[in-house]
């Protein structure tokens, strides 16, 4: 695995936003659940402006991308984190869970605050994530999203 994890550009966010999407659609949502979450898959120049986002970049190819929010001093929320289909299950979501914890350390939070899709639950677990419970989703009323916290003091 030759991968190089970088920041973001703001001209990737396309690119960034059509892995968000297609990484999703992974788990066989219907055409209307894509459709109600498309909104919230989607990134901006000025996302990438406001928070810390990077890339997982395998010859110049976007293959994934995570993104934090700070919370506070002690926390930041992991906002976002995609593969491409075709690069799941080849180690590049663990190379980007482990510099988004790396990244939070070094910004001086003690825990990851993490929402995940319930398919990424098993992921978050082995990566270190306790689960905390679960939040509404942004893009589904009704429906709930796991909440994991890594502590980042080990």
């Amino acid at each position: 695995m030759n991968v190089t994890i970088r920041r973001a550009q703001e001209y990737e966010a396309q690119r960034m936003s059509e892995v968000a999407f297609h990484s999703k659609a992974y788990w066989g949502y219907s055409p209307e659940f894509m459709a109600a979450c498309r909104q919230e898959l989607t990134y901006t120049p000025a996302d990438l402006r406001a928070n810390p986002f990077f890339v997982a970049d395998v010859d110049g190819i976007i293959v994934g991308f995570y993104g934090l929010t700070p919370l506070s001093p002690a926390e930041i929320e992991l906002e976002a984190l995609f593969v491409a289909p075709a690069y799941i299950g080849q180690g590049y979501g663990r190379a980007l869970i482990e510099h988004a914890k790396a990244t939070a350390k070094k910004l001086g939070a003690v825990a990851l605050i993490i929402q995940g899709d319930p398919h990424a639950s098993p992921f978050y677990r082995a990566a270190g994530g306790q689960p905390t419970g679960r939040r509404e989703s942004a893009s589904i009323p009704g429906r709930f999203l796991p909440t994991f916290v890594i502590q980042l003091t080990q």
